[in-house]
């Protein structure tokens, strides 16, 4: 028997289902939503993807998506009403290239800077100054357009501000000082929105035999 809706394992505050739960709303893609805890994994949700990392999506066609860009291109590619994958300035393969930037190099210095503990022999500001220097690339990038690729939203700020949002929260005061006044309004008119504020709502821990959340809601 066929799934209803495709089922979508999701954490409130990672920053990579932050992105997928965006894509999902904005394509108004119904999925039954399984709001986790990360240090209890249910075992549904590894028995269909080892690495045990949300996001997963699994259509109702039973087939796995475990990458958050590829769920945010499932979505989109059904339905994208404010053409997140048609910028005004640039294509969806230089949204991509600035995004994988952000997960893989940004990635590294976010975490170090955010959560030095979970490494030897970290120092938090080194990798604070070394993930600041892509925010100014950034800040140049906003100085010429509203947007990362035009003065239309599109899926790279949907895909890089959640990141973005967890490094400025890191140590807000520092951030606010910072001479990035284009990057400080984008985050603002980001976590000001109201996507931001559907797809930030509060969900009851999944267990196991109940049925999740429907997201996004009616």
């Amino acid at each position: 028997m066929l799934a209803t809706y495709p089922i979508l394992y999701s954490f409130r505050r990672c920053p990579y289902a932050m992105r997928a739960r965006l894509a999902l709303m904005v394509s108004n893609r119904v999925c039954e939503l399984r709001e986790v805890v990360l240090r209890d994994k249910p075992p549904e949700m590894l028995e269909v993807s080892a690495k045990g990392t949300v996001p997963i999506l699994i259509d109702v066609d039973g087939r796995v998506l475990d990458q958050s860009i590829d769920i945010m291109l499932w979505a989109l590619r059904q339905h994208d009403p404010e053409k997140w994958l048609m910028p005004q300035q640039g294509s969806v393969t230089e949204m991509l290239e600035l995004i994988a930037v952000f997960d893989d190099r940004f990635k590294y210095h976010l975490d170090r800077y955010k959560y030095p503990d979970r490494y030897a022999d970290v120092d938090a500001q080194v990798h604070r100054y070394e993930g600041s220097l892509f925010l100014e690339k950034l800040n140049a990038k906003l100085s010429a357009t509203k947007y990362l690729f035009g003065n239309n939203v599109a899926l790279a700020d949907m895909a890089i501000a959640p990141f973005v949002r967890q490094f400025a929260h890191t140590d807000r005061v520092w951030f606010n000082e910072q001479p990035w006044p284009q990057l400080q309004a984008w985050l603002a008119g980001f976590t000001e929105s109201e996507i931001y504020s559907s797809v930030m709502q509060k969900y009851p821990k999944w267990e196991s035999g109940n049925a999740g959340v429907i997201f996004p809601s009616s």
